[in-house]
């Protein structure tokens, strides 16, 4: 679904980002970033591990217990807190003070971020976003999702190269197609007010465009300032990630259909014949390769199929914790006003 105008956004109206990893979701979250409106920081750690673990921490209306959720927050590594750049201290006295949800606690974090840079809305990107939709509107239930998909084909030849991806090709496959899927789902439900949908390939093409159609769906002006994220990049991206390179030079298109010399052959034939009509559907072209041999489409097959059994555990899971949840965990926070 294309990005649609929606009028003006509530100041605090959440804008999520996600895609399969390697589409190009931290150029995006650096665009975003670069808004003088909207503040999204580096990927955290802390809103679906706070989640998924949110029996545990008790009873919210409990003052010691939103206590024990800041300090989990604020203090653990394994959050990225510390790369917020704020005090922690803080933070865990406002989300104690605050109002007895998960989606509050959460978002009083995101918050304090904005006030940092003197915005009043705020975001979060990560890739795998696209398979906890239905979480991230329990909490924050006006938020609005953008969907960056790229061609799947460079997604894998991209996942393939990073020193932090311990998969095999089948995986990297599936969850290029998991997310296009469940993109397809969520645009149906969701509507167009609330999720938007944008092609990389447009958007390192003509920046300034796809930005403007994608403020116009958020409910904001569009600002040049969008199109030059390397400044943004050289100030919040670790230079460690060294596969982030890309986002402290200028927006190219550069890399587009690099697949073709990064996979072989056969890694093409199996990628494309696992997608299907997803490429062309996305306006992809097939390079015409013969289909993988049988054994090959086989094995693919049988991770897909472990894949999605790994999801329905996850969703049992989740039925368990939502009848054992203690309190509702809606954003409550009333707005920033401009």
């Amino acid at each position: 679904m294309p990005c649609m105008a929606t009028g003006t956004a509530p100041a605090d109206r959440p804008v999520f980002v996600f895609g399969c990893p390697r589409s190009g979701t931290t150029l995006l979250q650096l665009m975003l970033h670069s808004h003088p409106r909207i503040a999204i920081p580096a990927e955290t750690r802390f809103v679906l591990s706070a989640y998924t673990g949110r029996c545990e921490f008790g009873d919210l209306a409990d003052r010691e217990n939103r206590r024990r959720l800041a300090e989990w927050i604020t203090t653990r590594r394994s959050t990225r807190f510390a790369d917020l750049g704020l005090d922690a201290a803080e933070v865990a006295d406002e989300i104690t003070d605050g109002p007895p949800t998960l989606g509050s606690a959460l978002g009083i974090v995101f918050r304090a971020y904005a006030r940092r840079f003197g915005r009043t809305r705020w975001g979060d990107k990560r890739p795998g976003y696209y398979q906890h939709i239905p979480a991230l509107l329990r909490m924050f239930p006006d938020a609005q999702f953008v969907h960056l998909v790229r061609d799947g084909r460079d997604c894998v030849a991209s996942l393939r190269e990073m020193p932090w991806y311990k998969l095999d090709l089948h995986h990297a496959i599936a969850s290029w197609r998991e997310a296009v899927d469940i993109g397809r789902r969520a645009a149906a439900r969701l509507g167009p007010g609330a999720y938007c949908e944008l092609r990389y390939e447009r958007l390192v093409a003509d920046p300034a465009g796809e930005l403007s159609r994608l403020c116009g769906f958020l409910g904001e002006e569009f600002d040049p300032a969008m199109t030059e994220p390397r400044h943004i990049a050289a100030l919040t991206v670790p230079p460690q990630k060294n596969w982030h390179d890309r986002t402290r030079s200028a927006v190219s298109s550069g890399r587009i259909g690099s697949w073709h010399d990064r996979l072989e052959p056969w890694e093409i034939g199996l990628a494309e014949a696992a997608f299907g009509d997803r490429l062309t559907d996305h306006g992809y072209e097939p390079s015409g390769l013969p289909r993988p041999n049988p054994a090959l489409m086989a094995r693919f097959t049988a991770t897909a199929a472990h894949r999605r059994l790994a999801h329905r555990k996850a969703d049992v899971r989740e039925r368990w914790r939502r009848r054992h949840e203690p309190n509702p965990v809606a954003y409550q926070l009333t707005p920033v006003l401009a």
